[in-house]
């Protein structure tokens, strides 16, 4: 009996590359959003209310992210990592907090988070689709990057002193 996905086009090296990939991908997201809960807890100050809500849309849409990437690990024919203590192995990002709680100082750490997972899908892209033959991987994390790419905006215009 042959497997799932032998018959996707993708030689199982390539696939494994990939998968390795995307459970970093995977560990950062979950760092990230775990980040985000954190900055929605624990945020102060008097834009409290706005900046609350404002981290609680943000993770989720790093909630829908982290489901899409365990998925497409799972769609290559392995299984996805799923203890804090593998995500902090894998992860490119600090597990790090500010040193206050206002919105300014969870915000730029978050801005870090989401800079560096950029550079990382950056990077990516090209050797999924060039180097392992996975067009529809290079496809899926340029919608992922696209997606880091409006909250890292959104981030940095609220950051930005004058």
């Amino acid at each position: 009996m042959k497997s799932e996905t032998a018959e996707i086009g993708i030689k199982k090296s390539n696939r494994k590359a990939v998968v390795e990939m995307l459970e970093q991908l995977l560990a950062d997201e979950f760092l990230m959003y775990t980040k985000y809960r954190n900055s929605h807890w624990n945020v102060e100050g008097p834009d409290f209310h706005t900046k609350h809500v404002f981290f609680e849309e943000e993770y989720g849409k790093l909630e829908t992210i982290l489901d899409a990437v365990a998925e497409r690990i799972r769609m290559l024919g392995f299984y996805s990592p799923g203890t804090m203590k593998r995500f902090i192995e894998l992860s490119h990002l600090e597990e790090n907090g500010p040193k206050q709680n206002d919105s300014i100082s969870f915000m730029e750490i978050l801005l870090e988070d989401h800079q560096t997972v950029i550079a990382f899908i950056r990077k990516s892209i090209s050797e999924n689709a060039e180097e392992h033959n996975d067009e529809g991987t290079a496809d899926f994390i340029t919608g992922i990057l696209q997606q880091h790419e409006e909250m890292a905006w959104m981030l940095r215009a609220s950051v930005k002193k004058f």
